[in-house]
């Protein structure tokens, strides 16, 4: 079956995307978990190129702790760009679009005020977004004056184009890989030819350098 080209969906198309929708957006969860004193926990996600990337964060001491949230924040990429940070952060939000495919790095280090001894486990929670995810359509809706149903097909266009990217970004992908396989394949036979080379000519001049031996000491004619 054809891929769909990138633009307004068609009718069939409409509830499988739909459902595609849902599936993403209930995937769409923030995470949380523990940060311990004088401690730094990372989280790593690969995002294309030219995508919004939006995220809110809090961080909160535990329930009876005497010490409030101290924690930094930083994101960075693969070649170690700070995008955002923010020191001593407790709660906010952070918006950048990547310049490349590249993998991103957001990073929480606990922080630990002298003279309070162990600080408590803090909890981080983190809602991330990208792509279709990122988009404020209650905005976008907004500034175009569109209908509901206007926004329901503008957010179905933009996911079936998120859609075809990244089948088109696989389909390079795996040309990338296949191209590195064969060229791969190509030095090994040309390797294992050179070492054959290799092997035969060093037979070849065994045999004669011990034919001369044998004959230098008479032990063959």
């Amino acid at each position: 079956m054809p891929l769909p080209l990138p633009g307004r969906p068609r009718l069939g198309q409409a509830p499988l995307l739909a459902l595609l929708l849902l599936l993403l957006v209930g995937l769409a969860r923030p995470i949380s978990f523990q940060l311990p004193g004088k401690a730094r926990k990372c989280l790593r996600e690969e995002i294309h190129r030219d995508t919004l990337v939006t995220g809110e964060y809090e961080i909160g001491a535990p329930p009876g702790s005497s010490t409030g949230p101290s924690a930094n924040l930083k994101i960075t990429d693969s070649a170690g760009h700070i995008l955002y940070a923010k020191e001593d952060a407790t709660k906010g939000k952070f918006a950048f679009t990547t310049e490349d495919y590249d993998m991103f790095e957001a990073c929480f280090e606990s922080k630990l005020p002298v003279g309070t001894g162990r600080m408590p486990d803090q909890l981080v929670t983190l809602d991330m977004k990208h792509g279709v995810e990122a988009k404020n359509y209650e905005e976008i809706a907004k500034v175009e004056k569109l209908k509901p149903l206007e926004v329901e097909l503008r957010r179905l266009e933009d996911l079936s184009e998120s859609i075809v990217n990244d089948f088109a970004y696989m389909k390079k992908r795996e040309e990338e890989m296949r191209d590195t396989n064969e060229s791969t394949n190509t030095r090994v036979l040309y390797f294992s030819i050179f070492s054959m080379c290799c092997l035969i000519g060093l037979a070849t001049w065994q045999v004669f350098y011990l034919r001369r031996f044998f004959k230098a000491k008479k032990l063959i004619e």
